[in-house]
């Protein structure tokens, strides 16, 4: 038996009661329909089970309903998923596809790849950073609308999206003294990274509010495990009062539990800590699991998006949608390296 025929747009508007033209544009959606005109073509697609063409919707719209995801190096590819899931998300709600590229960290090579991309006709950019180094701009390369995610390009013509590094870095501090640990020092990151500088404040901020005199100076090295052991094995030969760390990452925290246990202190009885990132590979591997802060990463994906199109549909109507940094709130999720609770029953 012959496969039956998928409906067409033409079948659609006289199910609706209108033109043909009404129909592309309330199906595309497009202006100068009206409501009513608009919600009797999507109940009548909707009964056809019409799908549309995307190679002509392509056409009438001068849209090629895809985007280009650009990953500035390596050390963007841990943050790369859980965005990618948030824009995935938003891309489908509106039909349109998204291609993934990689420029290893060489600043050249992202270029090409943008003007590669622009030159195939997609419809924007998305450029996922790294949050500690400057992004470099490609709106100077190419024509397509671009967009910045988990990284500043420092130019204030530029839409950037990213987590409030300094508002999460509070939370932490807030938790811990909720809990009623007022020994607490601070472990970090690389000195000059963007999300050093920005968690430090937070953390710095937050103190004062509290009236909280941090112990010891901010103790900022590389992104691992080994300099966090290294870093609280010496804050306990300085300080062995100190009753809660708030670490910059989870790998560093990951390396402070595991200085901490072997110095024979029990947590988080002893010694309370705190991570950053919510890196399931480190938080949910120690013992006992990390307390960490969540950047809601498809949360900022899926936002991207959604301002993506805004500047594209603003720059075919001449209109600005706002350039700037989006910061985003990150939350705080909690476990057995700060609540005995959460520890028993993990």
């Amino acid at each position: 038996m012959a496969a039956q025929r998928p409906p067409t747009l033409a079948e659609v508007a006289r199910r609706a009661g209108v033109s043909l033209a009404t129909a592309s544009k309330a199906i595309n959606n497009q202006p100068r329909v009206s409501a009513e005109a608009r919600a009797k073509v999507l109940r009548a697609a909707r009964q056809l089970d019409f799908t549309p063409n995307p190679h002509a919707r392509s056409l009438l719209t001068g849209r090629s309903g895809t985007v280009a995801m650009l990953i500035i190096d390596t050390l963007s590819r841990r943050w790369a998923v859980p965005a990618m899931l948030g824009i995935e998300s938003a891309l489908n709600r509106v039909e349109l596809s998204m291609v993934v590229a990689d420029a290893h960290g060489d600043p050249e090579r992202l270029r090409d790849l943008a003007r590669l991309y622009a030159g195939r006709k997609v419809d924007g950019l998305l450029v996922l950073g790294d949050n500690n180094s400057p992004t470099p701009r490609l709106a100077d390369e190419v024509t397509v609308p671009v967009v910045y995610l988990h990284g500043e390009t420092g130019d204030p013509r530029d839409v950037c999206h990213v987590p409030d590094d300094r508002g999460g870095a509070a939370l932490a501090l807030q938790h811990l003294h909720s809990l009623g640990r007022r020994r607490i020092a601070h472990i970090t990151g690389p000195a000059g990274a963007r999300a050093v500088a920005e968690r430090t404040a937070g953390v710095l901020e937050q103190s004062r509010a509290l009236d909280l005199e941090l112990v010891g100076d901010v103790m900022e090295g590389p992104w691992s495990q080994r300099w966090g052991q290294q870093a609280a094995a010496r804050l306990l030969d300085q300080h062995p009062d100190v009753d809660a760390v708030v670490c910059g990452s989870d790998q560093i925290a990951y390396g402070v539990v595991l200085a901490l246990r072997a110095a024979g202190r029990s947590l988080p009885d002893d010694v309370a800590v705190t991570g950053f990132d919510n890196w399931s590979a480190f938080a949910l591997e120690s013992d006992p699991h990390l307390t960490s802060i969540d950047m809601e990463l498809d949360v900022l994906g899926a936002s991207a998006v959604r301002d993506l199109f805004a500047v594209i549909d603003g720059a075919a109507g001449g209109v600005s949608v706002g350039a700037g940094v989006r910061s985003h709130p990150c939350t705080l999720v909690v476990r057995g390296s700060t609540d005995p609770a959460a520890r028993a029953a993990g």
